[in-house]
């Protein structure tokens, strides 16, 4: 696989490279969270919105490769779509790569996924002193929670879960948002630093038309 400028190849899973550029934004363990959190169906029909390089997405199917039955991954910057698509191809993973906002995907994609999967910019301000490419990726530029959830409700199938993590302290926020839009949460975890540390993070799982009643789950460690 041919690399261009600032391109490297990383370790990902087994003896998976993933493709990743030293000057835009690499993926951090969030995203690994995210996709061991999310839980898997025979047949899922999975969509990773903003995407990034690939790497929610792309982890998820190496965990569960017998389950997944398509995966499409959707991104608004080119490079990173770009990314993504090679990393698909120097692995042998079977997935389209949409360039394209999450707003504006297609109406082609309505009800079409059982499973969406979401690690979104967390933050709503001070981007002024970064590179905007980085910028966006982490922050809400182009893109706001509430759109984020209308989106996975229009292209989620009746019963399709949506799993997205957030900062820990825009739990209420997302809990709301996504109730207001009828996607019911269901499982929730929240993720510290260590055993005894605040949580940073939450991860929680909503089902389109679910029933009330959401299992909370012991704390996670990432440290």
């Amino acid at each position: 696989m041919e690399l261009n400028e600032n391109e490297v190849l990383e370790p990902f899973f087994g003896d998976k490279k993933i493709i990743q550029n030293t000057r835009l934004y690499r993926f951090t363990s969030d995203s690994v969270l995210l996709s061991k959190f999310a839980r898997a169906k025979f047949g899922d029909k999975v969509a990773d919105f903003c995407s990034g390089s690939g790497v929610v997405g792309f982890h998820f199917l190496c965990l569960n490769p017998s389950l997944v039955s398509s995966l499409t991954l959707f991104e608004m910057q080119e490079t990173l779509a770009d990314m993504s698509r090679r990393t698909a191809l120097l692995n042998g993973f079977e997935c389209r790569v949409e360039n394209v906002r999450v707003q504006d995907v297609g109406r082609e994609y309505d009800d079409a996924f059982s499973l969406v999967l979401c690690n979104p910019p967390y933050e709503k301000s001070g981007f002024e002193n970064e590179v905007y490419e980085r910028a966006v990726c982490r922050k809400e530029i182009t893109l706001t929670l509430a759109e984020i959830i209308e989106a996975a409700f229009r292209k989620l199938k009746f019963g399709g879960r949506l799993a997205i993590i957030n900062r820990a302290d825009r739990v209420a926020e997302l809990l709301f948002l996504l109730k207001k839009r009828g996607l019911e949460p269901k499982r929730l975890q929240f993720v510290a630093g260590a055993a005894a540390a605040k949580p940073y993070l939450v991860m929680v799982e909503a089902v389109k038309g679910g029933k009330e009643g959401c299992e909370v789950l012991p704390t996670a460690v990432n440290g």
